[in-house]
């Protein structure tokens, strides 16, 4: 959808967007005579969607209001229902966690501008605002959202497996491997559901792109809920832990450097933060528990997001090299595979 050209919404743009902006202008009580009054900003990072922040002129005129409008990426409801998706940002607002929905168009919504900034890469490794980030997931994880608190992550691997298989060669499915890894999601959900498991509201895609600080009282809002799910508590963090090889505002936004991979110190203080925040002093057997569910648990995350990369490297048009990060993520999981189910002698 073309709505970036020249700073500001073209006339080709759809006529539903532009009559949703004007709505949500004139219930602040701003009247938009011209289309042109509006100044689109594009916001780079998002994988599964495009975002832009809109802005335009008060009443006032010397003022400017702010809202970010989300174009949904081509093809992406293989991954989740929609309507889902929007009773889960509706209920999350409800509770104070995120932006309000403001407007709703065919290909896209319109949601109240966070007066925040997006975290960068470095970030994440900043021991204060990791502890900050550990607190909030905590934070996350004990809601309370309708319906089913199921785990999700099985069935949605074994659907995504399907679809990937539909959508690849058969040289491409040799490739990745897609025949067998029916048998490893059978063999990762047996051995990972042994024993007790924490199940929480997990975001699911807790990348540094979707956590948001306010820089003068330093609270965090997570964003972005398309992939949320009840799920196990160590598959999040297992997730969280695996975005810190990306970069997706470098050069190369698709390759992942597992190099600087947080190493068991930088994992361990941020469990121990991640426990704390409940107010109790968490036992050392507690978080090195939680340890190495995590850490095992990065394996399902390599799978999750290696078939999400097959089945948006042709259903996406977003410029993203999504089969190179598929490859990347089914090599790490096979390299991972034996040191982190070691214990369990697969």
């Amino acid at each position: 959808m073309a709505i970036k050209k020249n700073g500001f919404i073209p006339s080709c743009a759809p006529e539903e967007l532009k009559k949703v902006l004007k709505a949500v202008a004139s219930e602040w009580g701003d009247m938009i005579k011209d289309m042109e009054e509006f100044h689109v900003v594009p916001l780079k990072g998002a994988l599964t969607n495009e975002v832009f922040q809109i802005n335009w002129p008060t009443k006032y005129g010397d003022l400017h209001q702010k809202v970010l409008v989300r174009v949904y990426g081509e093809g992406v409801e293989v991954f989740f229902n929609r309507d889902d998706e929007i009773r889960t940002f509706e209920c999350m607002s409800k509770h104070g966690q995120g932006p309000r929905l403001l407007g709703r168009f065919p290909d896209g919504r319109i949601e109240e501008f966070i007066h925040a900034r997006t975290l960068s890469a470095a970030d994440l490794r900043d021991p204060e605002i990791s502890s900050l980030v550990a607190a909030k997931l905590r934070e996350f994880h004990n809601l309370d959202m309708p319906g089913p608190k199921d785990v999700l992550l099985w069935k949605r691997l074994r659907t995504w497996l399907s679809l990937s298989k539909k959508f690849c060669s058969p040289e491409a499915a040799k490739e990745f491997g897609l025949d067998i890894l029916g048998d490893e999601i059978s063999i990762l959900e047996k051995e990972l559901s042994q024993g007790y498991q924490e199940i929480g509201f997990c975001h699911n895609d807790l990348q540094y792109g979707n956590i948001m600080m306010d820089e003068e009282t330093r609270v965090i809002t997570l964003i972005d809920y398309e992939y949320a799910s009840y799920n196990p508590i160590a598959y999040d963090l297992a997730n969280h832990f695996c975005e810190m090889a990306a970069n997706y505002h470098s050069e190369t936004p698709h390759i992942l450097d597992f190099s600087i991979y947080p190493d068991t110190d930088e994992r361990r203080r941020f469990i121990r933060a991640y426990v704390a925040s409940s107010g109790n002093e968490p036992s050392d057997a507690e978080v090195e528990q939680l340890l190495v569910d995590a850490e095992k648990y990065t394996l399902a995350n390599h799978l999750f997001w290696g078939l999400w990369g097959i089945i948006s490297g042709h259903v996406n048009k977003i410029d993203f090299n999504y089969l190179e990060y598929a490859r990347q993520r089914f090599q790490q999981y096979w390299f991972k595979k034996t040191l982190a189910l070691e214990s369990l002698a697969l």
